[in-house]
């Protein structure tokens, strides 16, 4: 069957399990999950600085526990809402690796990866949802650990399923765009908040043969 890589943004992630059960009828599903809205609240719970530079958040030793812990969290109501054929798992327990990126803190930017746990859980039916943490431990946006992993798995289609419909144009969600104008895009900052980081991801995906889908809008290389 065919592989598609799913990405949860954290304040979706539970609600997306009727979703995911659906394609896993007929297509072979990993999944990747993120908790941007719970680490913020429990950073500021804490009193440690949010910080953002370029979508990537700033993460110290102690915001690293936060992340973990909120990470942790998020899995288990993933895994709960999707049912016994969840997996879950840890990107930096099963071998999803990331460059550091030094001036962020515990922070890396994700790199094609083909963890075997996933393979062979993949194999054996299952559906893995993954914790976007890489070896180090490092903290990395679950956008980039998506496409980093549906590149390495080299997985047929990957779906950024989020809260906004998808890319909007003006005033409506565009149904496609092309690679060189979502870069355009992106380089000239005409885009901010949380579409960046993913429209990122999906461009890394199209450009190395994945078949990428932000929402209603299709990524196209």
């Amino acid at each position: 069957m065919s592989l598609v890589v799913v990405k949860l943004g954290g304040a979706v992630a539970e609600d997306a399990a009727e979703m995911v059960l659906a394609l896993a009828l007929e297509h072979d599903v990993c999944v990747v999950h993120g908790a941007g809205p719970q680490i913020t609240a429990e950073m500021e719970r804490f009193g440690i600085e949010v910080c953002f530079v370029g979508g990537r958040r700033v993460t110290s030793e102690a915001g690293l526990a936060v992340v973990r812990s909120s990470f942790a969290a998020v899995n288990r109501a993933v895994c709960a809402a999707i049912g016994p054929r969840a997996l879950p798992m840890f990107g930096d327990e099963v071998g999803l690796h990331a460059a550091h990126v030094g001036p962020l803190g515990f922070v890396g930017d994700p790199l094609p990866s083909r963890p075997p746990a996933i393979v062979e859980a993949v194999r054996d039916g299952r559906i893995p949802v993954v914790a976007p943490l890489a070896v180090g431990p490092l903290n990395v946006n679950a956008d980039e650990a998506a496409a980093a992993l549906a590149v390495g798995l080299e997985a047929d289609r990957i779906v950024f399923v989020t809260d906004v419909p998808g890319l909007l144009v003006g005033d409506a969600v565009a149904p496609e765009i092309a690679v060189g104008d979502a870069v355009r895009l992106l380089d000239d900052g005409e885009l901010e908040g949380g579409i960046v980081p993913k429209l990122r991801a999906a461009v890394s995906a199209a450009r190395n043969g994945v078949d990428a889908v932000i929402g209603d809008t299709a990524v196209v290389a």
